[in-house]
């Protein structure tokens, strides 16, 4: 599938470009150059255009001016630059133009507007749109295999990228000025993307610092409860280091940025859309895990269930239940009693967790005194009490299971945040089970969907750090282009 759909995208890419080839090298050696706001004109006597060329470059075969519309139809001659000069009056109008290797003029810069030049967005727009589809339909059947899974982040996050690109594109396609306006544009969509949730990266950072502060203040420290506060600071810092180094980038007197031909100013330029392109990425990944995450907790299991995993966490030291995992043995218990109503199916909980060095008891029998107490049979309880993470939780329940069962429908429960990981978990064993999340406080929520976002960057970081250097090495090339052209 992968490889065909990368048959399907090169195809597309060498057909497109055959496309505008064709079409640039057809029409490209002639170009209509208008102007407009001489009102005061009747007659192209009244003007003054001067060709100003090194050799025969271009010559005018067609001038006329309508409704103070002045218009040029210029030809090709040679390869080279030139420039038409045109005064009335007080107005005065320059404008160079280039003619490439196969006669093709391109106005204002070297790989600026030419005649049907609009094909070349086109085309790009057609591109992208059907690599957003591809991305879509990738999406859709994962989601049907499974909620949980990591790529289905990446996908999300790919989706909501390539749409602002395509609607930034739609927006400017009505006044395309050639490829170096075309290149300007995609590069600006990086920035645009940072800058206009800049606000809300700099709120939501101080947000979760306040909160992380917090947690501290209930929880021990560790690096995990730092996570927080971490990230904060590196969304501020992140957001805020482009304006800071363009400040002082405008007022240096080492470095500088000013001069179009320079290569300083492109250097910077790479630079700065590096730090963009980074930002971009983690926040449509960012994204990404909220909308997954959010639909994965809110997700509620088809009523089928023959057994449900409520995955442990840390107790109490009189070994009774904390709040966190409280939360989720009422939430395996709400589902049971739902699915006894609605389909009068029972089902068997299985508390899973271990006894940890400074717990008097397993979390596993802790859990089952508390379902006791909630009037749940002892009989409908099998204890799971070796494992000591996720990992062990899923696989040592499973490993019951299929014991007791070979065919069996499986539900887990665990808190809101930490519903999908757990999913995925599950999926990279190739168990087949869905979650319910159970609601937490908001400090403690906020941090650990900080852990949970992590974890996504963690769990697919080659193939991150590929794409991110796959992004940036296509900004390099474009900004090769900007460079080329205004050194021509």
């Amino acid at each position: 599938m992968l490889k065909n759909n990368i048959y399907k995208l090169f195809f597309l890419g060498i057909f497109l470009l055959i496309i505008t080839v064709f079409i640039l090298f057809i029409n490209g050696n002639t170009y209509i150059y208008k102007i407009n706001n001489l009102k005061n004109v009747n007659s192209i006597s009244e003007l003054e255009i001067v060709v100003e060329q090194d050799s025969n470059v271009i010559e005018i075969i067609d001038k006329k001016i309508e409704s103070g519309v002045l218009e040029l139809k210029l030809k090709s001659l040679n390869k080279g630059k030139a420039y038409i000069y045109i005064n009335h009056d007080d107005n005065n109008y320059l404008e160079s133009f280039y003619v490439h290797n196969f006669g093709i003029i391109t106005k204002g810069a070297y790989f600026g507007n030419s005649s049907h030049g609009i094909i070349i967005p086109i085309c790009s727009l057609i591109y992208i749109i059907y690599v957003l589809y591809i991305l879509i339909k990738k999406y859709r059947q994962n989601i049907r295999k499974s909620i949980y899974q990591y790529k289905n982040i990446s996908y999300i996050g790919f989706i909501i990228f390539l749409l602002s690109l395509v609607i930034n594109i739609i927006i400017k396609l009505y006044n395309y000025y050639g490829i170096e306006n075309l290149i300007r544009n995609i590069l600006s969509s990086f920035s645009f993307f940072s800058v206009i949730i800049l606000p809300i990266a700099l709120i939501v950072s101080i947000l979760v610092i306040i909160c992380n502060i917090n947690l501290l203040r209930k929880e021990k420290f560790t690096w995990r409860n730092m996570l927080g506060i971490i990230l904060g600071l590196l969304v501020i810092f992140a957001t805020l280091f482009p304006d800071i180094m363009n400040n002082y980038l405008q007022s240096s007197e080492f470095i500088d940025i000013h001069n179009e031909g320079g290569i300083a100013l492109y250097i910077y330029e790479f630079f700065e859309t590096f730090i963009f392109v980074c930002i971009t990425y983690l926040e449509c990944i960012l994204l990404g895990t909220i909308i997954l995450s959010i639909k994965a907790s809110r997700n509620i299991p088809k009523y089928d269930k023959n057994y449900i995993i409520i995955l442990g966490c840390m107790i109490k030291k009189d070994g009774t239940l904390t709040p966190l995992l409280k939360g989720r043995v009422d939430k395996a218990i709400e589902f049971a009693k739902t699915q006894k109503e609605k389909t009068n199916k029972d089902i068997l909980f299985i508390p899973s967790g271990g006894k940890g060095k400074d717990e008097i008891i397993s979390e596993a029998e802790a859990m089952k005194k508390y379902l006791i107490s909630q009037g749940i049979d002892e009989e409908k309880i099998i204890i799971e009490d070796k494992s000591k993470n996720t990992y062990e939780n899923i696989k040592y329940s499973y490993e019951i299971i299929k014991k007791d069962k070979k065919e069996a429908n499986i539900a887990f429960s665990t808190t809101n945040y930490h519903v999908f990981r757990a999913g995925s978990i599950a999926f990279n064993q190739n168990i087949i089970m869905e979650g319910i999340g159970s609601k937490t406080k908001l400090y403690f929520w906020i941090n650990a969907f900080i852990r949970e976002y992590v974890a996504t960057l963690y769990s697919e970081k080659k193939k991150h750090f590929c794409i991110i250097g796959l992004v940036l090495f296509l900004c390099f090339l474009m900004i090769l282009t900007l460079y080329i052209s205004n050194r021509i």
